[in-house]
């Protein structure tokens, strides 16, 4: 199926880590090749924003509130795409999406969850 697959969210304490991994199916990469990736957030009651993202060619950038702290970063066969999640902050607590950009392509997304 065409699809984006994101996992790695669950609970965890301020200060901690998460790793968040979204997995491009093969008929997605054979539809759409590979493209930049992008991670966005949405907490509940408020707007999605975007969190990260990286292109076809390793480039990185990231929202303020989040750099030197996430890493964004694709695994050796360009059908993953990660985000490293460090010294995690309540405010970071959302469901996160990885997003196929320029496709209407985007995950269910994964919770994280961040509290003591």
């Amino acid at each position: 199926q065409v699809q984006l697959v994101e996992s790695g969210g669950g609970l965890v304490q301020p200060g901690g880590s998460l790793r968040l991994s979204c997995a491009a199916s093969r008929s997605a990469i054979n539809i759409f090749g590979i493209f930049a990736m992008g991670w966005y957030r949405q907490a509940p009651g408020k707007e999605r924003e975007w969190v990260a993202d990286i292109t076809s060619g390793g480039t990185t950038n990231y929202a303020e509130d989040v750099k030197g702290r996430f890493t964004i970063s694709r695994g050796s066969a360009n059908n993953t795409v990660y985000l490293q999640m460090n010294n995690l902050k309540p405010e970071d607590t959302a469901v996160y999406q990885c997003h196929y950009r320029g496709t209407a392509l985007w995950g269910k997304g994964t919770l994280v969850t961040v509290s003591s």
